[in-house]
C-alpha cells in the first residue's frame, strides 16, 4: 500500500478536509503539552502479537508504529503508547513528534514527513497530547531506545479498521465510555486508542469524528 502512493493521497486529502481541535489553553497547564507520532510506515515482520499473523502477507500494506513502553519506567510501564513525549520549550507540535520518533525508536524523518494533525486528547494526568501524522515510508532501521522502549510493533492499518472495534465500557460513576481498541488477541486502552481510533476514522474514512470526550481506564490516570 505505500510503494503505491494512493494511500498518501488519501489520508493527506482527509487530514486537509479535516479540522483538529485544539484544547483549551485554559485547562491546560504550563509545561504540561506533549506531542504523539502516528507514524505510516510500511508493515511486515515486527508486529509480533497474538491473534496477528507472523508471516509478513500484508508486507506491502500500511501499518502504524507502537512501542510498549519500558519496564523500569515510573508511569505506565509496559503500557502500549505512540512515540511521543512532552513539547519542549521553542518547539512545534510537529517538531517535538519528529524529535521523540528518532529519540525513541532511531527513525529521523524531514519536516516534509508529516501529513496533518488529529485533536488534542487531554488526559486525566493533565497532559493536552497532539497526534501528529507522519509519513514514514520503509522505515527498515528502527533502534528502540533502552531506557524508554520495551519492543516496537508495526501493527496493520487494517488491524484498527476492524468491524469490531472499538471496545466501550461504562465504568461505574464515569460519564463517558472507556474506550479499547482491539488488537491481535489483546487491547490498547485510551489515550493511546482513542488517537488510534481517530486516525482510522479521519484518515482512512474521512469522518470528522471526535474522540477527546472518550475516557481512560483508571489504571492509566496517573
Amino acid at each position: 500500500m505505500l510503494r503505491d502512493q494512493r494511500f498518501r493521497r488519501l489520508v493527506t486529502r482527509h487530514l486537509r478536509a479535516f479540522a483538529p481541535r485544539p484544547a483549551d489553553a485554559q485547562a491546560v497547564a504550563p509545561g504540561r503539552r506533549a506531542a504523539v507520532a502516528l507514524a505510516i510506515v510500511d508493515a511486515g515482520h515486527g508486529a509480533e502479537l497474538p491473534g496477528l499473523p507472523r508471516e509478513p502477507a500484508w508486507s506491502r500494506e500500511a501499518a502504524l508504529l507502537l512501542t510498549r513502553r519500558a519496564l523500569a519506567l515510573r508511569h505506565h510501564p509496559g503500557q502500549w503508547a505512540l512515540p511521543g513525549g512532552r513539547i519542549e520549550a521553542g518547539e512545534s507540535a510537529e517538531d517535538a513528534a519528529l524529535r521523540e520518533l528518532a529519540e525513541e525508536v532511531g527513525l529521523r524523518l524531514a519536516p516534509r514527513a508529516v501529513l496533518g494533525r488529529l485533536d488534542d486528547f487531554v488526559t486525566r494526568s493533565g497532559f493536552a497530547i497532539t497526534p501528529v501524522v507522519v509519513w514514514a515510508g520503509v522505515a527498515r532501521r528502527l533502534t528502540p531506545h533502552p531506557g524508554e522502549v520495551q519492543s516496537v510493533h508495526r501493527i496493520p492499518v487494517a488491524e484498527f479498521a476492524r468491524a469490531d472495534a472499538p471496545w466501550l465500557d461504562t465504568d461505574e460513576g464515569e460519564h463517558h465510555a472507556v474506550l479499547r481498541m482491539p488488537v491481535g488477541a489483546s487491547w490498547i486502552a485510551a489515550p493511546t486508542a482513542a488517537l488510534l481510533y481517530q486516525f482510522r476514522e479521519v484518515c482512512l474514512h474521512g469522518r470528522a469524528t471526535r474522540v477527546a470526550h472518550f475516557e481512560q481506564p483508571r489504571f492509566a490516570w496517573a
